[in-house]
């Protein structure tokens, strides 16, 4: 191997070292563009050729780097791309290695072409012979190949479907049209069954400490359908604030209506509504105060006081989306913010995470002035939640059958979450977890630049989640956070473990963490002293993965 004249004694130092470490690997760097593209290109085809099987451990950086007389951060920001493309895989003690690929489901219809038959929920991670095609590398750039639909699904918002209570279910069913009066079978009352609202007063004042009667409850089919009535009522018109973070669905909902939302920043406590005089305009705030979506994190009670003081000042509302407030593992519970101030707090809740989406069942707690005006916009019949899965609801609710379900599902979830923490502490431990302390999901803080590239890399192996950037109100200020959005109530038992090893591989590596025993192995190495053989500079001063 030549070395360039000039060079100092240090770069011979570390030459002289890689070169008696790692493994040979025959790569012919040709083609135009720049030494990091020849690279990934070459790795490329002797992937898709099969000359590199999966599971093939790759040499160290440094060594590859010496064998081919490149900058040792030339090969690390290219084993970094590649990893974050699905090519290959790095893990502490593991090295950098070729990845496996997640078994396929079955091809959809629309397939112009036939493929052998999958099974519809593999249970384990297999190596195909060839990977997919990979994006030219000159040229327009061709989304990688993939399955039709993921193999694992990790997106948030959605419960155990398989845990639905089916028998206690049907159990009240039986028993509310029972004793169900045969008004009930007529046109539904807009304000919702008083069976239901009387049996919700009740049993959210007892766990959330909401301070409401029946005649303040009116029956919804969720978060979107009470967005939609208030929209209709002077509580929501002009402007709006919203946290920084949160669904677009519901400001894509609210723009449609006239509202224009201005986002509130968050830290570690949550939307700092401190800053809700700043905004003269707005008489509303939107906040997700006991487990703050999609960050997590409990609003802090000095701005709970400070939302609920502004409102009352203001002659505003703070409308208090409690989605899954019941679900909370490490911590002790958090009340809803509507028990400080009920006539400035509009309180909205559902089944959707405790029980099923498929319920459409939720309600709204009003303050009085309100009540008449939503009444009024919802019309003089009920169109939108049944008056028979109301009275089953108001029986499962008072027969305890509500709370039982609670608190078995309150443990599966807590062991879902304690086996994602452990698995990401074994085989990513550089990736902070956040918001875990309650909820159906987690935020993997990644570094920043890979969001994107980690996405693309999670459905390269099968597997549907999201970034925080889906979140991110188009006009909130700061610098954007990288994340993915995990969710993991979903997954069967039977694929959990497998889904959280698909995770793991899409992960970005780790570019400075303690070298294995067997010497360093590219972007899954520690960084080296400084001055000794070179590691690559902190994620953070990197050039980002493109996306």
């Amino acid at each position: 191997m030549r070395v360039d004249a000039g060079v100092d004694a240090g770069v011979n130092v570390w030459v002289d070292s890689a070169e008696a470490l790692g493994s040979d690997l025959h790569l012919e760097l040709a083609g135009a563009g720049s030494r990091r593209a020849a690279l990934m290109a070459a790795l490329r085809d002797a992937i898709r050729g099969g000359r590199l099987a999966p599971g093939t451990r790759l040499p160290p950086y440094r060594s590859l780097a010496a064998d081919l007389g490149l900058a040792r951060n030339t090969v690390a920001d290219a084993y970094a791309e590649l990893v974050a493309e699905g090519w290959l895989t790095a893990r502490q003690g593991s090295g950098t290695r070729v990845a496996p690929r997640a078994d396929p489901p079955p091809p959809s219809r629309r397939t112009e072409r036939a493929q052998p038959t999958q099974p519809t929920q593999p249970t384990k991670l297999t190596q195909p012979t060839k990977p997919p095609t990979p994006p030219s590398e000159g040229g327009a750039r061709r989304a990688p190949a993939r399955p039709a639909e993921p193999v694992h699904n990790l997106l948030q918002g959605q419960p155990d479907a398989a845990s639905f209570p089916r028998a206690a279910w049907l159990a009240s069913a039986r028993r509310a049209l029972t004793a169900a009066p045969n008004e009930a079978f007529g046109p539904g009352d807009p304000h919702g069954r008083p069976e239901l609202r009387r049996a919700l007063a009740d049993y959210l004042a007892r766990v959330r400490g909401v301070r409401t009667d029946a005649g303040r409850i009116v029956v919804c089919s969720g978060y979107a359908h009470a967005l939609r009535l208030l929209a209709g009522t002077g509580a929501l018109r002009g402007r709006a604030a919203v946290e920084a973070y949160g669904l677009g669905f519901h400001r894509s909902l609210l723009a449609a209506a006239g509202v224009r939302t201005v986002p509130l920043p968050l830290d570690a406590d949550g939307a700092r509504t401190e800053e809700l005089d700043s905004h003269p305009g707005v008489r509303t705030v939107l906040l997700t105060p006991a487990h703050q979506f999609p960050t997590g994190g409990p609003l802090h009670a000095r701005r709970r006081a400070a939302a609920v003081d502004w409102a009352r000042a203001r002659g505003g509302l703070v409308l208090e989306d409690d989605y899954d407030g019941e679900f909370r593992y490490d911590r002790r519970p958090v009340g809803a913010v509507q028990g400080l101030d009920p006539d400035h707090v509009l309180y909205v809740g559902s089944v959707s995470k405790s029980l099923s989406p498929a319920l459409r069942l939720g309600w709204m707690v009003l303050p009085d002035r309100l009540v008449d005006e939503v009444l009024a916009v919802k019309g003089d019949r009920e169109g939108w939640v049944s008056a028979l899965d109301q009275l089953t609801l108001a029986d499962f609710i008072e027969s305890g059958g509500y709370d039982r379900h609670i608190r078995r599902m309150r443990q599966r979830y807590r062991r879902r979450r304690d086996q994602l923490v452990a698995t990401l502490a074994e085989h990513a431990p550089h990736i902070r977890v956040s918001g875990v302390a309650a909820g159906l999901h987690a935020v993997l803080e990644l570094p920043r630049g890979t969001e994107r590239s980690a996405v693309r890399a999670a459905a390269w192996q099968g597997l549907a989640l999201e970034g925080l950037a889906d979140y991110r109100h188009p006009d909130a200020e700061g610098p954007h956070r990288d994340g993915l959005v995990v969710g993991y109530a979903t997954p069967p038992d039977h694929s959990f473990a497998g889904a959280l090893d698909a995770l793991c591989r899409a992960l970005p590596p780790d570019l400075a963490g303690p070298a294995d025993s067997a010497g360093p192995a590219g972007p899954a190495d520690s960084a080296d002293s400084a001055g000794s053989a070179g590691a690559p500079p902190p994620a953070a001063t990197r050039p980002p993965v493109s996306g």
